[in-house]
């Protein structure tokens, strides 16, 4: 049984216990908040036993063994680092942290102290997205990978009326690239690579974030094209066009369905039976827990910090700059 502390008390947190609550190796053992009612108000809900409003307190106590850190992108650095340096394992929300620089930080520190660290992005580590992982040698020599999500946010009318939420403030270091894009971007690195070279362009809101964006990623052989938004809704798929074939991912963020339309016209459905999307993200973290290892394969160090590269130089050249950048 690994215990868990959580760090944030948002639909996010809701959501992922949800899926955790499905593993019996999970359960909820202490909730963080910075006030105290709102923390005794979330465990009474989901059933921890302790709460705290001090991070420290939370990181050094016995209560835990890991910790899943739900709190604006600003914050993951920080928080996951007093945790990690009081000997807990960190889940920590996508993405990881604000930069290149803190995502650093935070592998050094999860090597010192000797403790796993895993960027809980969930879609890599559900059963479709493996699906693909494996089928890719189907379609043949590889030469675009089409990562398409937009999705209007529900705080973008509040936005438009005068009132900036997080969602939109750049002091939480987010916007639609970290929030929205990433979902792309980490597929297409974890799949491709470190890309060559790297292209953006992006709707700037007046708040000082973007609102939509696209990037071209290049390699070798073959591109990579990201598209992501907070102001508009996409209903097109995500595709990973090979010579022989293309494979259709009909939501990059949470893959439900995927196939693979061959050049000859003939159809194979690679789609698996799923559980609740981010149940997956906690069992592979449990299950690198109780294997002793201190990193995932698939949601590696590596795959972390060169999508946080990615996102680092797409900034730069839209022209969003987090306070975080200066610190």
């Amino acid at each position: 049984m690994i215990r868990f502390g959580v760090i944030g008390t948002n639909k996010i947190t809701e959501m992922f216990l949800e899926g955790a609550n499905e593993l019996s190796e999970f359960t909820l053992a202490a909730v963080y908040s910075r006030t105290e009612e709102k923390a005794n108000e979330f465990a009474l809900k989901h059933g921890a036993e302790a709460t705290f409003t001090s991070l420290e307190e939370m990181a050094t106590s016995d209560v835990i063994d890991a910790v899943y850190i739900a709190s604006p992108n600003s914050l993951h650095a920080e928080q996951s680092i007093i945790f990690m340096n009081a000997g807990k394992h960190v889940l920590c929300e996508k993405p990881m942290a604000s930069n290149k620089a803190e995502v650093t930080t935070m592998i050094e520190a999860a090597k010192k102290n000797g403790v796993l660290l895993m960027e809980a992005m969930k879609s890599t580590v559900m059963p479709n997205m493996q699906m693909v992982r494996e089928n890719l040698h189907k379609i043949g020599r590889l030469r675009r990978f089409v990562a398409n999500y937009g999705q209007y946010s529900s705080r973008y009318d509040a936005y438009k009326e005068g009132t900036v939420l997080n969602a939109f403030n750049p002091e939480f270091s987010n916007g639609s690239l970290m929030d929205i894009g990433v979902y792309g971007v980490y597929p297409v690195v974890s799949m491709l690579g470190k890309p060559n070279s790297i292209k953006a362009e992006g709707v700037m809101l007046d708040s000082g974030v973007d609102g939509e964006g696209s990037i071209l990623l290049g390699y070798d052989d073959k591109e990579a094209v990201i598209m992501f938004s907070k102001i508009t809704d996409s209903h097109m798929p995500s595709e990973i066009q090979g010579e022989n074939g293309s494979i259709l991912i009909d939501k990059i963020g949470s893959p439900m369905n995927v196939t693979i339309q061959y050049r000859d016209g003939s159809v194979e459905d690679l789609s698996q039976p799923q559980q609740h999307t981010m149940m997956y993200e906690a069992k592979e973290f449990i299950q690198l827990i109780q294997s002793g290892k201190k990193e995932s394969y698939i949601n590696s160090h590596e795959n972390s910090l060169h999508s946080i590269e990615v996102m680092d130089e797409a900034r730069k050249q839209i022209g969003v700059v987090f306070p975080a950048d200066y610190r």
